[in-house]
């Protein structure tokens, strides 16, 4: 087994990665010095209740720890540098300073405690400022520029260190002028503090809206026993599990359209002020760093290098999507009026969900709620088990029983702690939490953090990654499990494809590891294992109802790939709309929108329903935070990730060798390489769009 220090075990969330595979601003460093001290204000403490004493004191140390570091990087004489005392040291820093400072940011996400939160969100902020500070330290600048200027032997991680060191202090300001640099770290400094507001404001968001017993006719009465109550009204709040199901089920048009309508002000018109004002900094900063635009800016260091190119890639894909779109709608409008019995009926934009499953079982004799009796979410959970540990050759064993103390802590008695180990060699690669159900103040959606990426350091230890899956899955009750949707077993498949990227890396330094790759690329590995979902011979391995424990009947899941494509089209330009609404808001050169206006024109414009007045969906759109100008890499990673599932079908979905090949190729390289650099050699030519086309059943 590869040496390994406890205390390196710590965690790595960094603030401005706060969603998996963020970009760190400026330049990412990392530096000499001693394995990570482990501050006495972590303490073990009972499952549930804060993590951390004095999460000030963390920061503090860590921080006092990382400058006396970057002093010594700057006093070394220009003609005495190497790669290991330099870029390298650098490197080994930033990598104990997240080890040391990001389990505590992380508490921002998941903690039950609100003094915690805040405790941890003041850190984001600290340390998000430091890190600006960092980008703009000249004296760090030259250290690295004279070392560059001796035009060192270097090659692979190394060479693409430097190069990506002097590219990002270039886009941090570092060739403008003192005057504009001190602006600019103002600027920077005021859109981090509003983005962690921005965010703060969509994950505490309270809203509950109360309807009667008639108003959900429809819902079935377990889903509406585990509902709290005011007398004889049911509270319905906005988490994802809860209107999902009253959309699908509730036959109450005015209760669906009510719920999309709070649904869609979440964040409130707070956020829509702060999200205008953080679009305006954007635009200065890149107007500052001689961008005309925030995208020009964003997309440079991304696959598509320009934001013409995406323009391009929309201007193309929007036609073809849309002709699948039109015979989407018209196909559930049908099925509206039949319902209704009004031949006049509109399709609107709450109706989707529940039409969609009124097709499904007219035409495909798919019923959700049929379906759902065979995947509870501990069965699920061990088919995914079993299926990436024979794929991939590893073993995972729970430890959440030696977990709950200093260097693994435990902050819901819901979390469970698994390490990953290789069967052939028996070496750790890593380690992973799971925090499945919803609660109160928690991140509201599904999402995995990189908590800490794999490095070397300088002196040849190991660090192994920590990640931690965050989702919101129905909780089990007394009596009766978790039973998911497809649709929550595709998303638990797309995470824990992150998962595994996190847990394969095998990058040398610390900002190339697991998923620090290219923001259009980072989707691609999680969108490709959803696949496996879909599979007759996968599902049967795991999916059995949880009563009778019969496996999934195979003409059921005949019909239900049968139906994948029932509504694709729509779907697919709902996620065009929002790229198109994140690559607008970021194309002003000006920075001075007007966010509702441009949500609603582009509503008309790309998609097929009636607009709903009075909305908001900005304001709660929380990838505008991080994946700013962004957004459309779910799309375009989506066609190098059906491609690469094409190839790994060509040689067996379930074959350890496919896995192996896959690993190595793609899993274990991180951003050590271009993403288009790993896509063709992946799969030994030119990638194309013929298996992405096919994937959204948008063939001609």
């Amino acid at each position: 087994m590869n040496i390994r220090e406890r205390a390196i075990r710590r965690w790595k969330a960094s603030v401005v990665r706060s969603v998996v595979g963020l970009t760190l601003v400026g330049v990412t460093p990392g530096a000499l010095g001693a394995a990570p001290d482990v501050s006495n204000a972590q303490r073990s403490r009972d499952v549930g209740s804060p993590v951390f004493d004095d999460i000030s004191s963390i920061i503090d140390g860590a921080i006092a720890r990382a400058d006396r570091t970057i002093r010594g990087v700057i006093a070394i004489p220009d003609r005495d540098r190497t790669f290991e005392n330099t870029l390298g040291a650098l490197d080994d820093m930033h990598q104990r300073l997240d080890t040391e400072t990001n389990m505590a940011q992380f508490m921002a996400f998941v903690s039950t405690d609100a003094d915690e939160r805040a405790a941890a969100e003041a850190a984001q902020s600290r340390m998000s400022a430091w890190y600006i500070d960092l980008g703009k330290n000249e004296l760090l600048y030259r250290a690295i520029k004279a070392y560059a200027d001796s035009l060192p032997n270097l090659s692979g991680e190394r060479r693409r260190l430097l190069e990506h060191s002097l590219r990002d202090y270039r886009r941090a300001g570092m060739e403008l002028p003192s005057e504009q640099r001190e602006r600019l770290t103002e600027i920077e400094k005021e859109l981090s503090d509003l983005s962690i507001e921005f965010s703060r404001n969509i994950r505490e968001d309270e809203t509950v809206v109360t309807f009667t017993r008639d108003e959900l006719f429809g819902v079935s009465p377990e889903f509406l026993d585990g509902l709290d109550r005011s007398g004889e009204l049911f509270l319905v709040t906005m988490d994802s599990p809860t209107v999902t199901e009253i959309w699908r089920t509730c036959e109450d048009e005015d209760t669906r359209e009510k719920v999309r309508f709070v649904y869609t002000r979440r964040g409130g018109m707070a956020n829509v002020r702060l999200l205008e004002k953080i679009i305006d900094l954007r635009a200065r900063r890149a107007r500052m760093l001689g961008y005309e635009t925030t995208a020009d800016y964003q997309i440079e260091t991304r696959m598509a290098q320009t934001a013409e190119t995406v323009e391009e890639f929309y201007e193309e894909l929007i036609p073809i999507v849309r002709k699948k779109a039109e015979r989407d709608l018209a196909e559930l409008l049908e099925a509206k009026r039949a319902f209704t019995g009004d031949d006049d009926a509109v399709f609107q934009v709450w109706d989707n969900r529940f039409y969609s499953d009124r097709v499904l079982k007219a035409r495909y004799e798919v019923d959700q709620d049929e379906v759902r009796q065979y995947f509870p979410l501990e069965a699920v959970k061990d088919g995914l088990f079993g299926i990436t540990q024979s794929l991939y050759g590893v073993t995972y064993r729970d430890v959440t029983d030696e977990a709950g103390t200093d260097d693994r802590p435990l902050w819901h008695e819901d979390v469970r702690l698994y390490e990953v180990t290789d069967n052939e060699t028996g070496e750790l690669l890593g380690e992973f939490y799971l925090d499945l159900y919803p609660r109160p103040n928690k991140y509201n959606h599904a999402a995995q953090w990189g908590l800490i990426q794999h490095k070397v350091y300088m002196d040849g230890r190991e660090v192994t990654p920590l990640a931690a899956l965050v989702c919101n899955f129905t909780k089990p009750t007394a009596d009766k499990p978790s039973l998911m949707t497809h649709d929550e077993v595709e998303t638990f498949f797309h995470e824990f494809g992150h998962c595994l990227h996190t847990m394969f890396s095998k990058t040398e330094l610390g900002l190339f590891g697991g998923t620090n790759v290219e923001r259009d690329f980072v989707e691609a590995p999680s969108q490709m294992f959803e696949n496996w979902v879909w599979d007759e011979g996968v599902l049967q391995t795991f999916a059995r109802h949880y009563q009778t424990r019969e496996p999934i009947p195979s003409d059921l899941v005949e019909r239900m790939v049968a139906a994948r494509y029932q509504g694709s089209g729509l779907n697919a330009l709902g996620q065009l709309w929002l790229g198109g609404l994140d690559l607008a808001y970021h194309s002003d050169p000006d920075g001075k929108v007007a966010t509702t206006e441009i949500q609603m024109d582009l509503y008309d414009k790309i998609l097929l329903y009636p607009t709903q007045d009075h909305t908001y969906f900005q304001a709660a759109f929380g990838h505008l935070m991080g994946y700013h100008a962004g957004y459309y890499g779910y799309m375009w990673s989506l066609v190098y990730a059906s491609d690469m599932f094409q190839r790994f079908k060509e040689l067996g979905m379930m074959s350890p060798s496919a896995g192996r090949y896959y690993r190595e190729k793609i899993l274990s390289r991180g951003g050590s390489v271009d993403g288009i650099e790993m896509v063709r050699e992946y799969l030994g030519r030119e990638p194309n769009t013929e298996a992405f086309l096919k994937h959204l059943g948008l063939e001609e």
